[in-house]
Parts: structure tokens; C-alpha cells; sequence
């Protein structure tokens, strides 16, 4: 299998640290709000690359963590933390903003049919464990307090920046124009590993004891602490978006290979940013869309899922209403297809069900080309080589990466009789058409038969049996 390392800006055969086991971390959601779905673009990645992982063979140990204190509304050391800010809008406490929002996490990924990481930890669950790595990073003579905090001292990294292929005299010279909070700093650049009760943070709500005092912890130390606690150093695959590339993922590399001397992860996989409008979708920009939002308009969570397999993981994606409804309409044709095949009694010509086999597989292993995945099992479904029960294997087998339910769509689709979604159809037409009235008639046709029509703000319509 090969994979895009961000570290070495090339494709590069995976080799495991353990043979035949993958140890994988995810960089998880920051639960102050809801998830977006250009969030959550990255969590269907992450879930594709560990269902081809296994497809593969491997067994993976995926381990994801939860950030419940300590990221500032900057991505670096400046702001207020966004637990805090939250905290005070809403008159609840960091941890109950945490829980909510954890949950509807969880809720989200359940719907898109990504699987559960079997280690979920949350930030607050290791604050041991990121003093051991600070008390290591001071002892080493790579960190320095300040009255206000403990800061990494990025000049004593040689290899920092090396992810984001920013030098570190680049590096220095763009965090000039930042806004520096602790004039005591030594390198503006130099990011904090344990913020003290003082200044800005002296009422801070959240805080632990350390050797330096009470406090809490920077975003980007939880991180090396989660994944070498669970997974060990090094471990074979990080995962995150690709705007974690210059600053978070960047730190967590330097932490991590400065307290212990050896590689973090061996191999950095990014997901490209989805976009609204060309811009990139944020919570900090008020232009984000939620996965309720989708569901308002009568989307179906699977209907984003398999527009997110359109487009390879390295690429932008322009969110526009009518791509979501062009790719609901395209994972209903898939599963009608499906069911119309289930008939065909036709014999499978003996080449035609391993060739298609190995193109899929061979899309998988290319970095993850789950966009030319895709277009075989289109070439599978519509073959006509193939019987209909070899089609539904190569189904089956198939969506066991790419996690679209299809099987549940079809059955789905199936219970639902021809004539009445003919009727469902016309009626749709008719009111695209203007004619009220007569679509109406066909409302009243599908009440006799079993059947409430709901449309939806999105141009579609939904079936659902009341009889």
C-alpha cells in the first residue's frame, strides 16, 4: 500500500513498525461546538483509510484524542480559550460544553458511518502524562518559563518546520506580525507548553498543579502525550487536516522528537480543506454547516459520505447544494441499479469479477484513490459480464471501505414498490413543473396506496410508509 507522507512530499510503501499492525492517530474534534461538515470531511477520510487498511489486512490500533481545554481562539498562543469563551456565552461549565458537544461528535459519526476509534481520550484524562513530556523538554534544555508560561524554544529544534517545508529563519520572520501576549518570550515563534494562573489566564477555570505552578496546558502537548501513551514512539500514521500542517502537527513534532529522540510518526496524512463559496469553511468565519443542516434540507448524512468519495483526499472540495443533490441522486441510482441487478440471471464470464477486483483494490492501494474506487463499482454494477449475484459480492466487498450502507439503501429501495415510486416521480415532475393541482392528485394516490410524500427544501422527496 502506498501513502502520501506530508513529511517527505512523496508516495511511500507502508511498513508498519509491527508487522501486519498499523498504529494510527487521528487528530480529534475540539468540542466548544458543533463539528462542521469541512470538519468532518476529515473524519470520513480517516475512516476510509482504516477500512482499506484492513481491507489490506492489517490489524489497527486507531486512537483519537478530545481537546477539552487549553486551544485558544488562535491556532498558536494568543486569545482566550475557546472553553472559556464558550463557557461564559452560555453560563455552563467548560466540562459540560465538553460533554454536549462530545456527544453530538459521536452522534455525527455514527450517522456518516465512520467507525468509532476504539481509543477516544479526552485531553483532560492525561495532564500526567503532558507534565512528564515538559518536565523532560526543561530538564533537555528545549523549554524555558516565563512568568506567564513554559514555551518550547523552537531555535533549539534543528528540524523544525520540516513538515510544513518552512524554514525556521521563514518561520520567525512570518511570526513577526503576530501578536505576542508574554513580552518575555524569547522567539515569537516559540509556543506554549503550560500556560500559569497569571495574566490573561490567572481566572482560568480549568487548572492543574506543576512544577511551575498551577495551570493547564498548551493545544498541542496533549497530542504527544495521547499517542505515545496508547501507541507508542514511533507509531505508523497521523492523520489530520491540512491546516494542522504549519502550526499544530509542526509542534508536535518538535515536542515530541526533543523529549525522547526519536521519530513521532513515521508517516503524515493530511485531508484538503472543503469549501463554501471558495473559502474555507470555519467555525471562526460564521460560515460552517452542520450535519443537522444537511438533514434539514433532507439530505441524508450517506449523501455527503458519498460525496466526499468524489474527490481524493489531497483535493479541495467546493461544497455547492447542487453538487450534495447531484450526489444524492447518484447513490440512489447506485442502489436502484443494485436492485434491478439482483434479477439478472446472466453467468459471470470467469475473468469479469477478478478483473474488476483488482482494479478496485488497486485504486485503494494507490493513496487512497477512493474517487476511482468508486467509478468501479459503477463499471461493476453496470457490467454486463457479471450475473446479478456476483455483483452483489463485489458490492459487499466493495463498501467495505467505502462504508455507503449500499446494501441497507437497497433494501430499502426494495420495499418500496416500482408503481409507487413511478406515481412519487411523476408528482415531483408536476410540481417542478408548477402544477400544483395535479401533483396534489398524486399525493392523494400515494395516500391511498400506503404512502406519505415529504419534499424537501433541497429538491427532493422522501417516501414513508404510514399503512
Amino acid at each position: 500500500m502506498e501513502l502520501y507522507n506530508t513529511l517527505t512530499r512523496k508516495k511511500e510503501a507502508l511498513k508498519p513498525v509491527k508487522k501486519g499492525v498499523v498504529g494510527f492517530y487521528s487528530c480529534g474534534p475540539t468540542v466548544y461546538n458543533y463539528a462542521h461538515i469541512g470538519n468532518l470531511r476529515t473524519y470520513v477520510f480517516a475512516d476510509t483509510l482504516q477500512r482499506a487498511l484492513e481491507y489490506e489486512g492489517y490489524k489497527v490500533k486507531r486512537v483519537m484524542n478530545i481537546t477539552d481545554v487549553g486551544h485558544l481562539t488562535s491556532d498558536a498562543d494568543s486569545g482566550e480559550d475557546k472553553f472559556e469563551k464558550a463557557a461564559a456565552l452560555s453560563q455552563k461549565s467548560p466540562q459540560e460544553i465538553a460533554k454536549f458537544y462530545t456527544q453530538a461528535f459521536l452522534r455525527d459519526i455514527k450517522e456518516l458511518n465512520i467507525k468509532k476509534p476504539k481509543i477516544i481520550v479526552p485531553a483532560t484524562k492525561t495532564i500526567k502524562e503532558q507534565i512528564a513530556i515538559i518536565k523532560k523538554l526543561v530538564a533537555k534544555g528545549y523549554a524555558y518559563q516565563t512568568s506567564l508560561a513554559v514555551y518550547f524554544e523552537v531555535a533549539k529544534f534543528k528540524n523544525y518546520g520540516q513538515l510544513s517545508g518552512q524554514s525556521l529563519s521563514e518561520k520567525l520572520t512570518a511570526a513577526r506580525d503576530d501578536v505576542v501576549e508574554d513580552e518575555e518570550k524569547k522567539n515569537v515563534a516559540d509556543f506554549a507548553l503550560w500556560f500559569k494562573l497569571a495574566g490573561r489566564h490567572q481566572k482560568h477555570i480549568m487548572h492543574w498543579s506543576s512544577p511551575w505552578g498551577e495551570g493547564f496546558p498548551g493545544w498541542h502537548i496533549e497530542c504527544s502525550a495521547i499517542s505515545s501513551k496508547y501507541l507508542g514512539q514511533p507509531f505508523d500514521i497521523h492523520t489530520g487536516g491540512v491546516d494542522h500542517i504549519g502550526t499544530h502537527h509542526t509542534n508536535e513534532i518538535a515536542q515530541s522528537e526533543a523529549a525522547t529522540g526519536k521519530p513521532l510518526a513515521r508517516v503524515w496524512m493530511h485531508g484538503e480543506f472543503l469549501l463554501i463559496d471558495s473559502n474555507k469553511m470555519a467555525k471562526s468565519e460564521g460560515n460552517f454547516i452542520t450535519l443537522q443542516t444537511l438533514k434539514d434540507k433532507g439530505f441524508s448524512p450517506l449523501d455527503y459520505r458519498y460525496l466526499c468519495l468524489t474527490a481524493h483526499y489531497r483535493s479541495r472540495l467546493n461544497f455547492f447544494w447542487e453538487s450534495l443533490a447531484a450526489a444524492r441522486n447518484a447513490y440512489e441510482n447506485l442502489a436502484r441499479l443494485i436492485v434491478e441487478s439482483q434479477a439478472e440471471k446472466r453467468v459471470s464470464k470467469k475473468t469479469a469479477f477478478k478483473s474488476l477486483t483488482n482494479k478496485f483494490q488497486a485504486s485503494v492501494i494507490d493513496d487512497l484513490d477512493l474517487p476511482g474506487a468508486l467509478a468501479v463499482l459503477w463499471e461493476a454494477v453496470k457490467s454486463q459480464n457479471l450475473s446479478g449475484k456476483d455483483k452483489i459480492k463485489l458490492v459487499k466487498d466493495f463498501d467495505k471501505i467505502l462504508g455507503l450502507e449500499l446494501l441497507k439503501a437497497v433494501q430499502a429501495k426494495a420495499a418500496i414498490p416500482s408503481a409507487v415510486l413511478s406515481i412519487a416521480k411523476k408528482r415531483q415532475v408536476l410540481r417542478e413543473q408548477k402544477k400544483f393541482a395535479e401533483a396534489d392528485k398524486l399525493r392523494l394516490e400515494l395516500a391511498k396506496k400506503g404512502y406519505e410524500v415529504k419534499d424537501s427544501s433541497g429538491g427532493g422527496f422522501s417516501l414513508l410508509r404510514i399503512k
